[in-house]
């Protein structure tokens, strides 16, 4: 009898902790290996008050080059359950550092993490600031000083496209980069 208490009770919570959502994945494509998909617990996470020391007059002043700027920078994309830096998100890393060193470097720079709508609200949290962190471990490799890199996860909840479709979701697998005064 115990046993059949204790197999009803992980079945029913892992039925209970499952999402609903049922991902088409392409054939190409693989699912995360769970040695990848960590605790959240091991990215650092750091709340930023954009207005913190700044006068009005100096934001008003610096819109026009922080706007010209972020336009410069690319954003990164990621593959389906995934936070590995792709070779040519490897590039455009470089690219944005090169410029978050020269032209940006009196501002602070913001990575947001994002996901497409697969899996919970949870897992796509977690999963975001995971490619936030892939991202700024990238940056400070290339130089670019940590203390200025904050990372925040907006999950699937800020997308860029709504479509149900493989192009749409891939788009909102995805890093941006801002900049703070």
């Amino acid at each position: 009898m115990k046993k059949v208490l204790v197999y009803s009770s992980v079945v029913l919570m892992l039925l209970a902790g499952c999402s609903s959502k049922t991902p088409a994945i392409d054939e190409t494509q693989t699912g995360a290996d769970s040695s990848q998909m960590e605790s959240a617990a091991d990215a650092d996470t750091v709340v930023v008050d954009e207005n913190a020391g700044v006068s009005d007059s100096t934001i008003e002043l610096g819109e026009e080059t922080m706007s010209a700027l972020e336009s410069q920078m690319q954003s990164i994309y990621f593959a389906f359950d995934k936070f590995d830096i792709s070779m040519e998100a490897s590039t455009k890393l470089q690219t944005n550092a090169a410029l978050m060193q020269n032209k940006a470097a009196a501002f602070n720079i913001k990575i947001e993490g994002n996901c497409d709508e697969w899996g919970s609200d949870e897992y796509n949290f977690a999963l975001g600031l995971k490619r936030a962190k892939a991202a700024k471990d990238a940056l400070v490799a290339e130089g670019v000083n940590a203390e200025r890199i904050s990372m925040v996860s907006y999950g699937e909840s800020n997308p860029v496209c709504v479509e149900k479709t493989q192009e749409c979701w891939a788009k909102n697998r995805r890093d941006d980069f801002k900049l703070l005064p």
